[in-house]
């Protein structure tokens, strides 16, 4: 298979990874530099990746005030080959508030509902909670060991190796030790 073909089907694999979540890891920083590790629950619609969080939640206000952060959907370790193989995409994102009288709100709160079912009918009507739309700018995907790309362009459509020239070359035995641990 030619280099390019072997791209494109790693990032429709890429593209295809998130579907097998409900959740996703989030970062954000706060107003004074502070990171902060957490998660929610989503919906994607139009190329972009809702949620829905509470304003009791450091995420939100570091959501509002910086307008960005960053997503990962993480292979669990059950499932991967190898803790140190875990399949990874990870998106770099620009976020904005929906407000709750547009249309979008309801098309994705609907979305919401068909994902989580009767707990949206709670939470829908708590006004501390805020719809924020991620949209991906650029990424990463980890596909294995020692298989990284870098995804950029219109819907992250483009797909490169991360790094040109990879990992420094192994040693035989070390080559073979490797094969057979992944």
């Amino acid at each position: 298979m030619q280099e390019t073909q072997k791209l494109q089907a790693v990032g429709s694999e890429a593209n295809a990874f998130h579907r097998q979540f409900q959740s996703l890891q989030l970062a954000t920083v706060s107003a004074a530099g502070m990171p902060e590790a957490s998660y929610a629950t989503f919906v994607e619609h139009e190329h972009h990746f809702y949620i829905y969080v509470s304003e009791l939640a450091a995420h939100c206000a570091n959501l509002q005030q910086q307008g960005r952060g960053s997503v990962m959907f993480i292979e669990s370790e059950q499932q991967a080959s190898h803790p140190f193989a875990r399949k990874r995409l990870v998106l770099q994102c620009t976020a904005q508030e929906v407000p709750r009288d547009s249309a979008t709100f309801t098309q994705v709160m609907d979305k919401f509902h068909d994902k989580f079912g009767q707990f949206m009918d709670v939470i829908a009507r708590l006004t501390d909670f805020h719809l924020y739309a991620l949209t991906p700018v650029e990424g990463s995907y980890v596909a294995g060991f020692a298989k990284a790309y870098r995804l950029t362009g219109q819907d992250l459509s483009e797909v490169a190796h991360r790094n040109e020239q990879g990992h420094r070359p192994l040693d035989k035995a070390s080559q073979a030790a490797m094969d057979e641990l992944v």
